[in-house]
């Protein structure tokens, strides 16, 4: 079981991670999406395609922009379609 934990909650944990460049990308269904915020930022990268963010919001702090997800990536990167992955402070493991 892998797991996401910010803030003292845990955002999300999950049997089936996929691991891409060092990141877990979680299955959205085990993600508490009420502690997501979507973000107006946006990066792109050549080979998985253009990243959405969410802020994270537990116990009244708000994390910026500390998840993403790739909405329609691209084909090289096809398994991490439906799947969030995490940063900045967030522990995941």
């Amino acid at each position: 079981m892998v797991k996401a934990t910010w803030n003292g909650d845990v955002i999300a944990d999950s049997d089936n991670t996929v691991e891409v460049e060092g990141n877990h990308y979680f299955p959205r269904d085990d993600v508490k999406m009420d502690r997501l915020v979507p973000s107006d930022t946006k990066s792109h990268c050549p080979w998985k395609g253009e990243a959405s963010y969410y802020s994270i919001k537990a116990d009244g702090i708000t994390n910026a922009d500390a998840a993403w997800t790739y909405e329609e990536p691209k084909q090289a990167a096809s398994e991490i379609k439906g799947h969030i992955a995490f940063w900045k402070g967030v522990e995941v493991g």
